[in-house]
């Protein structure tokens, strides 16, 4: 116990030399604590952040989702920044502004650029194949987030991290199935179709609702993550049928921009359930304004792409890395009695 405390005393007063207090000190070690149980859990080496930190010229990346209107994507941004900072990567984003050709213009000026490394989660499927392809044929290595750049084996990407879509839009209605006994109208509420993450969750609702005879899908229109778009299919929805046991979201957003309309119309006791377990959907959980949402984890898809990023430019290019081509990226459903755990790891971006 001595030695240990002798040795963290002479640490800590090396670091004070250089102009660090005592706190600083702690929070230097702090850091750096945080970035190797960062890197291990996404399987990388932790001496790979002290590496970088050390190095002078700290690596340039662009980063890309879908678009900052959404909450998800703005955590991606804080989450990808906060890694950034850890492992001495300088990022540059490109909003997606949830639309494709507003997204397609921003990666063909990210392509007209020199960088280490890029991420990016396409708004859709094949949206962005030629600039992408253009920056991997300039040696850049590419990490796709979250969902399909170009369908698989088709680009040459480093990896992809991502959740399993279907299972959580498998989960996430078999909850709001329980909580409606099984039977009544319901709805589904769509993302943008061409996003393989969406693809995904309505696979995995429409798995479970084939196990429901007694329950009957009124509506599965898109509203593309946009919350303006979910108030108007909403406010038809509640029009046109005074009859809703219950619905399930792509996302946590448009469910609670839904519920707006919904309180707004007095339709309250309709059951809610969504995906993303941001902090407010968390909260709605907590005070039983949503049945559940299950953590699509925005924190780990985009710091981990930072780790994998750097990685691969570390080790000369993805063949000399050893990164796997997919990397599954995934979050707990959240009930009431697991959602303060949660809130505490997405302050931490680490979940």
């Amino acid at each position: 116990m001595t030695d240990k405390i002798v040795r963290d005393d002479a640490a800590l007063q090396e670091i004070g030399e250089v102009g660090a207090s005592r706190r600083d000190a702690l929070r230097l070690f702090g850091a750096g604590s945080v970035a190797g149980a960062l890197l291990a859990s996404a399987g990388f080496s932790p001496a790979l952040a002290q590496e970088l930190n050390a190095a002078s010229k700290p690596l340039k990346a662009a980063f890309s989702n879908a678009g900052l209107q959404a909450t998800w994507c703005a955590q991606g941004k804080q989450a990808a920044e906060a890694w950034g900072k850890l492992m001495n990567v300088e990022i540059t984003w490109f909003d997606g502004e949830l639309a494709a050709t507003k997204q397609r213009a921003a990666i063909d000026n990210m392509a007209s650029q020199p960088w280490d490394f890029v991420a990016i989660q396409s708004f859709g499927i094949g949206t962005l194949t030629d600039p992408v392809n253009r920056m991997i044929e300039a040696g850049i290595p590419v990490v796709a987030m979250d969902t399909l750049i170009a369908p698989p084996g088709t680009i040459d990407i480093t990896t992809f991290i991502a959740p399993d879509n279907v299972m959580m839009g498998a989960v996430a209605t078999e909850a709001l199935m329980k909580s409606i006994g099984g039977k009544g109208n319901v709805v589904m509420t769509q993302g943008a179709l061409g996003h393989s993450g969406a693809q995904g969750r309505a696979k995995g609702f429409q798995q479970v609702v084939a196990n429901y005879p007694d329950v009957k899908v009124l509506n599965e229109e898109p509203a593309d993550w946009d919350v303006t778009k979910v108030a108007r299919i909403w406010d038809s929805v509640l029009t046109q049928n005074p009859e809703i046991a219950g619905a399930f979201f792509h996302n946590d957003d448009m469910a609670l921009a839904a519920f707006n309309v919904i309180k707004s119309k007095q339709r309250e006791g309709i059951k809610l359930a969504g995906v993303d377990a941001m902090p407010p959907a968390v909260n709605a959980v907590i005070d039983g304004v949503m049945v559940t949402t299950v953590r699509n984890p925005s924190c780990r898809i985009h710091g981990w792409s930072v780790a994998a990023g750097v990685a691969a430019v570390a080790a000369g290019g993805k063949a000399q890395a050893g990164i796997p081509v997919s990397i599954l990226a995934d979050g707990p459903v959240v009930t009431a009695e697991t959602a303060e755990g949660q809130l505490w790891l997405q302050k931490q971006f680490l979940m």
